[in-house]
């Protein structure tokens, strides 16, 4: 059974909300932001106000939230980056190997890690999108790592209201 986003972030305190928004975003100024906005009337109302103070921030919060993902294809101690990612969990080491190639090579360009929201993909889309994406602009590719967050960001919201 799952229960109201709003309503379980509203009973929460400060201190207890912020922990448990920061698995959702590593962002301290979107972090900051939800907790001072509650009461939220709704899991909608939480939602909006989630993508309006994200877009409200500068591209260093967006960088912060970016330095808290483990790189695609990495198995990091987050569980849910793993449930996140499991489409990259049985790649083949080849597709592995291809994945931290693209992995440097983006850091490289971009200065941050790739970010996707996995859920859903398979490693051959992943990998597809990261090499798509390594022809962006620095410019287009920090509002694209910034519009992927806010579908993660989404998603992990929704997680808190699943138990």
């Amino acid at each position: 059974m799952s229960r109201s986003v709003a309503d379980y972030l509203n009973s929460l305190s400060v201190k207890a909300a912020g922990a448990e928004l920061e698995r959702c975003c590593g962002a301290s100024a979107w972090v900051e932001g939800m907790v001072a906005a509650r009461p939220f009337d709704s899991d909608v109302a939480t939602y909006e106000t989630a993508d309006q103070i994200w877009r409200s921030l500068a591209p260093r919060d967006w960088l912060e939230a970016f330095r808290r993902h483990p790189r695609i294809g990495e198995r990091g101690e987050d569980a849910w980056a793993r449930q996140e990612q499991s489409g990259a969990a049985d790649a083949s080491d080849v597709i592995q190997r291809e994945l931290a190639e693209g992995n440097q090579k983006y850091e490289e360009r971009f200065g941050h890690v790739f970010l996707i929201s996995a859920t859903g993909l398979t490693v051959n889309a992943m990998l597809s999108e990261l090499k798509r994406r390594l022809a962006n602009d620095p410019e287009r590719e920090i509002e694209t790592a910034a519009l992927e967050q806010a579908k993660i960001t989404r998603l992990r919201l929704e997680k808190l209201g699943a138990p």
